[in-house]
């Protein structure tokens, strides 16, 4: 099997693989697949560029691989925006909840002693 058609199998798994964000602990294994992926997709490219790929835009070959790296990218970017979007929430409740079992740790007052001097 040549290269680009290698190329074009994992860029057509991992776009498949893309679809669908699961939530919870299924993530970290999801994450860890994409990122299997994208390393076999990078090693794939590297060969590629070490034989002298060159980009034709009349290849039809060449055109569905830039729309699946195209749609790739867009997925992967809501991907990590969903993960941002998860971290947010987790340091905000974080936040709450340390505010919540102690509503004075932000105050700053300072505590002392009042003498009167009456002899």
């Amino acid at each position: 099997m040549q290269l680009i058609d290698q190329l074009l199998q994992a860029s057509a798994n991992l776009f498949k693989h893309l679809g669908e964000i699961p939530k919870g602990e299924d993530r970290d294994e999801y994450i860890d697949i994409i990122n299997n992926m994208l390393d076999k997709r990078g090693t794939i490219i590297e060969d590629l560029m070490k034989e002298g790929f060159h980009f034709d835009e009349q290849n039809r070959i060449h055109r569905t691989l830039l729309e699946l790296d195209n749609g790739i990218k867009e997925r992967l970017s809501a991907i990590m925006s969903a993960v941002k979007q998860d971290m947010a929430n987790l340091q905000k409740s974080k936040k709450s909840e340390e505010q919540y079992f102690n509503p004075y740790s932000n105050v700053r007052v300072m505590d002392g002693m009042y003498y009167d001097k009456k002899n």
